[in-house]
């Protein structure tokens, strides 16, 4: 392990030296679900050498507090089911009621994760239909702490209509599409902020690692510094006059509260310490993420930074490779008129190119659940069902749903043509919406990309050419903010969007 976790040994200690109690992290509380089928860890805080005893259901373990006040047991594998009671036992005693074994989900990202039930699609008969008592709810407080915190006020809700209400849709839809299919409990951990950058999900040491994000350390360490309470005051009684005024005219952008750079989501390690660090450890069955808006300015250090975000998960949780799937960012804004090089093209290039450098991952692709006018489209369900696909034919034995979408594989250049064939392909590839296949672009040796014409050859080829371009080197598709490509297997799975050159 590397030396982050002898912070978790002081802080924990310290605990330990200020409360003569047995304590346990926030993450646990009544009506929460523990892992099923694992050595599920359960751990706290004591005095030194206090005898600890934990029992649920016919298990009983005993362990005692080292000479920080740090103790952990692992519970024996338990299946599906419950309620049980959790009690901890010392000098004091806690007790959690109506405990589920179950799967657990981490539900992390920024805004598009964090959108809630209430303003997705259709929410109404959303809200009303939410009635799934083996479904629960958690949702982690947002703040940015550069000090691990393990400690909040929120607590794990059965979900109802009016708990799931607030709640992450992304992380509702796919956790009610799992436990539909499965009859299995189900817990949600919604670990989201919006706008926040990778570099505040990762810890500090790991993110100097990289070498790749120098330059943004800097920068956000030299705001911090710099930033003091007196002016952060300042900035709040300006926005307050402002928000007045702007509720009295109502003209222009409504103003935004200040963000203390020394708090906020872009400050390198502040969600990691503030947010994720809470959950560290906790039992759970994977992952599922929806980021990289953020990161679309820098998209080039995403490619290495996302994959180092997954693999510090994997290495701080000590649960092996447990399953990671997450959203590709969704179209937003208007479709270009000529091909171009967008930054969110190539943010989507850096999330398809994990795939091949990790195992255990997947990725939904959403070109089709996005919207023009707003970064936060309402169709969470597609976005939903599509991490739910994956989830369930990878990690719970339904393997008869395809789950991932097509991607390129290789091009053949016949005079001037090119022949494109992809991966992944199912019951075959088509243009959906409209009889001519769009979204493809391609160059010469000068690189200039237009429009092609292209036409569905095969299963899992695709034939491209412009009268334009007599020897092609390259194409190119969807490789916009916002394309208008049409391509996807007739399961109803994307063709992800690629580039040949690089």
């Amino acid at each position: 392990m590397k030396s982050k976790a002898l912070i978790l040994i002081a802080v924990l200690g310290a605990i330990a030296t200020s409360h003569a109690e047995i304590k346990m992290p926030s993450i646990f509380g009544h009506r929460m679900v523990l892992q099923r089928d694992m050595q599920t860890p359960i751990w706290g805080t004591a005095d030194p050498g206090e005898e600890v005893i934990v029992e649920i259901g016919e298990q009983r373990h005993q362990t005692q507090a080292d000479a920080q006040g740090a103790w952990k047991v692992l519970l024996t594998p338990m299946p599906a089911g419950g309620p049980y009671l959790l009690k901890v036992k010392g000098k004091n005693t806690l007790t959690f009621n109506d405990v589920l074994m179950g799967d657990i989900w981490i539900c992390a990202g920024q805004s598009n994760m964090q959108w809630p039930v209430m303003y997705s699609k259709n929410a109404p008969l959303e809200i009303a239909t939410a009635n799934y008592p083996e479904i629960r709810l958690l949702t982690f407080p947002v703040q940015g702490r550069q000090e691990p915190q393990i400690y909040f006020k929120e607590t794990w809700q059965a979900c109802t209509p009016r708990s799931a209400k607030a709640f992450s849709g992304v992380g509702y839809f796919f956790g009610r599409d799992i436990h539909k299919a499965t009859n299995v409990p189900i817990g949600l951990v919604d670990i989201s902020w919006g706008s926040s950058a990778i570099e505040s999900w990762i810890d500090r040491e790991t993110l100097e690692a990289t070498g790749v994000s120098d330059e943004y350390i800097a920068t956000k360490e030299k705001r911090a510094a710099e930033y003091t309470d007196e002016e952060h005051a300042k900035r709040v009684a300006e926005y307050r006059t402002n928000m007045e005024e702007w509720k009295q005219t109502k003209s222009g952008q409504r103003p935004e509260p200040p963000k203390d750079p020394r708090y906020n989501q872009y400050r390198p390690a502040n969600i990691y310490n503030g947010m994720l660090y809470g959950a560290i450890g906790y039992g759970i069955k994977g992952a599922i993420w929806y980021q990289g808006e953020s990161n679309a300015r820098n998209a080039e250090a995403y490619h290495t930074l996302f994959p180092t975000m997954i693999e510090m998960m994997r290495e701080d949780w000590d649960q092996g490779d447990f399953p990671f799937y997450w959203v590709q960012l969704t179209s937003f804004r208007f479709q270009p008129k000529e091909p171009g090089n967008d930054s969110w093209a190539r943010l989507r290039e850096a999330q398809t190119m994990t795939l091949d450098k990790l195992p255990n991952v997947g990725q939904a692709v959403t070109l089709d659940a996005g919207e023009v006018y707003t970064i936060h489209p309402e169709d969470k369900q597609t976005v939903a069902h599509r991490l739910a696909r994956l989830a369930l034919a990878k990690d719970y034995g339904f393997n008869e749903i395809p789950c991932e979408s097509p991607r390129f594989k290789s091009m053949e250049i016949q005079g001037s043509k090119a022949l494109l064939t992809f991966d992944h392909v199912d019951k075959g590839l088509h243009a959906y919406d409209s009889k001519e296949v769009k979204g493809f672009a391609i160059a010469g040796e000068d690189m200039n990309f237009v429009w092609a014409d292209a036409k569905v050859t095969g299963k899992d080829s695709i034939e491209v050419w412009s009268d334009s371009i007599k020897a092609p080197v390259a194409v190119r598709y969807a490789w916009a903010q916002n394309p208008d490509a049409n391509v996807r297997d007739r399961n109803s799975l994307l063709l992800t969007p690629f580039r040949t050159d690089d």
